[in-house]
């Protein structure tokens, strides 16, 4: 009996702790997935640490400034003391050179050993005199930037063992940068002019003052514009238009808008703003509004999310306590979704702040050695004054170039920072 049952041919049973072949192929399969899900985040910011690094590396020399310090006399008959800004303050400063060297004398080197100073000092000089006329007639000392080149000498950006040929200095130049160097007058402090500064055409003299100034004014108008025409279309389609064809089209449209290239708006923005209404250009009074066309759909679509995501259930006990439609929206239903909306607002304008293609268009691009006074006046705009510095070709821009990408980058962390903040500040969780 026994034999017989021993050669039936029924499977054994296995414990209930053993597990089949198809389990153990899932458990695999998990394993896989969460690998490849962290070599994907590894890989991610891996690629986003080079990219900053390499942004970071380059953007490094801008970060100081290399300056020099030279005696200066200024005659009492070379500055008229009631009308000190009609001064030859360039004259006097080549006579303050040419007493370190004596020894340059020909038109030839003078123009060369000139290259090594920037132009600004002269604007330096006389904005001290300007500020204290006692200084007339004379000697102290005055601290002004050198020239790009004096300016990557000092950095080593300049390779001296190169050929005379193959290098934008000449051994003469070389020669007397050191002097300067052995003399103690050469410092390299901090770069303030590169954020308090306008743009210029010389490298060591520009900055990003005017761009700061007009991107701020572009995101005003644009917030001005946006967040409430947004705001205020999202709570009609939401809570108070009737559900037909109608809204459904235009709710298509508004989710293809969001999706609509920036240079579209552009082109919208120079047909419309520029040649219809004749509004200024490169004022960043267009610029807003070009941007606040691009962000409305996206802080529409937001709003329209964040008012969703509140209960149907506090609707209903505003309405049975006597509260009418708008009563409702108002009181609870828009404060709830606040911020939701705030979120989406930041996020949308962060996205403005970045966009190129449309200020180009509407010729935020030019120019510019002042910051605006106001939001009619001529200026660029961060993007724009990357696109300017980048396309320049003095090597100075390089490094300033990629410093005000660091610039730009740090405003976009801080605003989608700002906008994490108010979402887990004033989240409700239900």
């Amino acid at each position: 009996m026994s034999d017989t049952t021993a050669q039936s041919g029924k499977p054994k049973e296995r414990a209930w702790y053993e597990p089949d072949a198809k389990l153990s192929r899932r458990h695999a399969a998990d394993r896989r997935l969460r690998i490849y899900g962290i070599a994907a985040i590894v890989f991610a910011l891996s690629m986003l640490a080079t990219l900053v690094g390499t942004i970071a590396i380059t953007a490094a020399p801008a970060v100081t400034q290399t300056m020099v310090t030279l005696e200066v006399e200024v005659p009492e008959g070379a500055v008229d003391p009631s009308d000190p800004r009609g001064g030859s303050y360039q004259k006097i400063l080549n006579e303050s050179v040419a007493r370190i060297f004596p020894e340059v004398d020909t038109p030839r080197e003078l123009r060369e050993l000139r290259q090594i100073f920037s132009n600004g000092g002269q604007y330096a000089l006389r904005d001290k005199v300007v500020a204290d006329p006692s200084l007339i007639g004379r000697t102290f000392e005055i601290t002004f930037p050198l020239s790009d080149i004096g300016d990557q000498l000092h950095k080593g950006e300049i390779d001296r063992n190169l050929p005379p040929d193959y290098r934008r200095v000449s051994d003469q130049q070389i020669g007397w940068y050191d002097r300067l160097v052995a003399q103690d007058r050469i410092s390299a402090p901090f770069n303030w002019g590169l954020i308090f500064n306008a743009d210029s055409r010389f490298p060591e003299l520009a900055g990003l003052w005017g761009a700061l100034v007009g991107s701020f004014y572009a995101l005003l108008i644009c917030f001005l514009v946006s967040f409430p025409v947004g705001i205020s279309a999202a709570v009609y389609l939401e809570e108070f238009a009737p559900k037909n064809r109608l809204t459904d089209l235009i709710e298509v449209n508004i989710n293809n808008l969001a999706a609509v290239p920036s240079i579209v708006f552009g082109l919208l923005g120079l047909a419309v703003f520029l040649n219809f209404f004749g509004m200024p250009r490169s004022a960043p009074i267009v610029g807003g509004l070009v941007l606040s066309l691009m962000t409305l759909p996206t802080i529409i679509i937001a709003t329209r999310a964040a008012l969703k995501a509140v209960p149907p259930s506090i609707r209903e006990a505003a309405i049975g306590v006597g509260a009418s439609k708008m009563q409702t929206v108002g009181h609870h239903v828009l404060p709830l979704s606040m911020p939701g909306i705030l979120t989406g607002t930041i996020i949308g304008l962060a996205q403005a702040l970045g966009e190129t293609a449309p200020l180009l268009l509407i010729g935020m691009n030019a120019f510019i050695t002042a910051a605006p006074d106001s939001m009619f006046n001529p200026s660029t705009a961060l993007p724009t004054q990357i696109y300017i510095w980048a396309d320049s070709p003095e090597r100075g821009f390089t490094s300033r170039t990629s410093a005000a990408i660091i610039v730009l980058l740090g405003f976009l962390v801080c605003m989608n920072a700002i906008a994490i903040y108010m979402r887990k500040r004033f989240e409700r969780r239900w």
